[in-house]
């Protein structure tokens, strides 16, 4: 699985405004809805279906990365969004280290195994030191958008 199989270039945002947890999801959230990706007025059960997540243990994995993520049943099949905060968010992550790179994930319950490809490419890229320094530097949208295509063709080596 590849980030052009589930993050839209239009639902990526260079330089979140959120400055807690509960902001970092809404406004992910938001940029999927503005999207057409997710209906407007199922925003507030996505945003709790993800909170829920959030409360059986941080998706804040470390080394200032998080991946929130959930399954819910408004959506036909896996999307995805990313977010950069130049600033950091408290995330409660693993580490204790603020996150500044966010990859929302949102599935339907019925194809848990695209989720977990998702999660897996997911990890795999983000553990290349190099492709997570460049994501932070990045300022733009199409920045971010190039990378992950990067990554997609295997220019990083993890």
């Amino acid at each position: 699985m590849k980030f052009c199989d589930f993050i839209k270039i239009e639902a990526i945002q260079a330089e979140l405004q959120a400055t807690d947890k509960d902001g970092v999801i809404r406004e992910l959230v938001d940029g999927l809805i503005a999207t057409g990706q997710i209906k407007s007025e199922e925003k507030e059960s996505i945003v709790q279906s993800i909170m829920k997540r959030e409360e059986l243990g941080s998706t804040g994995i470390g080394r200032g990365i998080a991946v929130p993520h959930t399954k819910h049943a408004s959506v036909d099949r896996l999307i995805g969004a990313v977010g950069v905060s130049t600033k950091g968010v408290d995330f409660q992550s693993l580490d204790g280290d603020v996150v500044q790179l966010f990859f929302l994930l949102i599935s339907p319950p019925d194809r848990p195994a695209d989720h977990l490809r998702a999660l897996e490419n997911i990890s795999r890229r983000l553990r290349d030191d190099t492709f997570c320094r460049f994501l932070k530097q990045s300022k733009t949208a199409d920045d971010i958008n190039q990378l992950l295509e990067e990554a997609d063709n295997n220019q990083f080596v993890s």
